[in-house]
C-alpha cells in the first residue's frame, strides 16, 4: 500500500473544543510562554507550571475526536498511514489512528525528573511530592521550549517514505517541527488544510491548498483520496 504522512497541529484540536496555548497576543492563558513552558520555569515555579498543565489535563478529559479526526482513520482501509502530530492531546488515538507520534509529548504522560526514559501513563493532576519510584519528582512528558525534541529523526524518516503529505492546522512556524515538508521526496503531493494557509501555490510544487478548517477541509479530502485509490 501507498504511504501517506499527516503532520498535524492545534488546529485540529481546537475545533474539538480544546483551547490552543497561544492567543493572538502572543500569551498561554495570560502567561509569558517562558513562564510556563521551559525547564527553567519549572525550576523557578513548578507550581505554576503544574496548574497549567493539569488545568491542560482536565480540559482533555472533557473532550471527543471530531469529524476531521475521525475522516483520517478512514484512510487506514486504503493507505499506510502515519499521524506526525504537534498537538500533546490524545485525539488522533481514540478516534482509532493506529500509528500516532506525538513530537512533542503527550498530556496523559508523566516522566521522572530523574530519569527521562522513566515515562508512564498518568491522566489525574500532578501534585508537588508526586515522584516515580526512585523519590525524583514528576513532571508533564512534553517537549518544553529550550528541550530537544527527541523523536525529530524518526518523524524525519516516516516523512521521507510519504507518497503523499497531509498538513493540517498548523501555522508551519514552530520549528523544528516545521521542517518536515522539506524531507518529502521530490513531487510528492502536498494537501494543506488551513483557513489560514501560511504556504501557498507558489512557494511549493504538487500543493494544493484548502483554505477550509479541519473539520470542513479533511472529510472531504479523505473521501477524494480514497475514490481516487491514489
Amino acid at each position: 500500500m501507498r504511504n501517506i504522512v499527516v503532520l498535524t497541529g492545534a488546529g485540529i484540536s481546537a475545533e474539538s473544543g480544546l483551547k490552543t496555548f497561544r492567543d493572538s497576543n502572543g500569551l498561554w492563558e495570560g502567561h509569558d510562554v517562558m513562564e510556563v513552558a521551559s525547564s527553567q520555569a519549572f525550576q523557578n515555579n513548578p507550581d505554576l507550571v503544574l496548574d497549567f498543565y493539569n488545568q491542560r489535563r482536565r480540559q482533555l478529559l472533557e473532550v471527543s475526536p471530531n469529524a476531521a479526526h475521525k475522516a483520517l482513520t478512514m484512510l487506514e482501509t486504503l493507505y499506510n498511514v502515519d499521524i506526525i502530530t504537534q498537538n500533546v492531546d490524545d485525539l488522533h488515538e481514540r478516534a482509532g489512528s493506529n500509528s500516532v507520534m506525538h513530537l512533542h509529548g503527550e498530556l496523559f504522560k508523566v516522566r521522572s525528573t530523574g530519569n527521562n526514559s522513566d515515562v508512564f501513563e498518568w491522566k489525574k493532576d500532578i501534585l508537588i511530592g508526586d515522584t516515580c519510584k526512585l523519590g525524583h519528582q514528576l513532571r508533564p512528558h512534553i517537549v518544553w521550549f529550550g528541550e530537544a525534541v527527541p523523536l525529530l529523526e524518526k518523524a524525519v524518516e516516516i516523512t521521507k517514505r510519504a507518497d503523499i503529505l497531509i498538513i493540517v492546522g498548523t501555522s508551519m512556524q514552530v520549528y523544528p517541527a516545521a521542517s518536515l515538508i522539506d524531507f518529502v521526496t521530490m513531487g510528492t503531493p502536498i494537501y494543506f488544510v488551513d483557513p489560514n494557509p501560511s504556504i501557498s501555490k507558489n512557494q511549493r510544487k504538487n500543493l494544493t491548498v484548502i483554505p477550509k478548517t479541519a473539520v470542513d477541509g479533511v472529510p472531504n479530502l479523505v473521501a477524494s483520496l480514497i475514490d481516487t485509490k491514489f
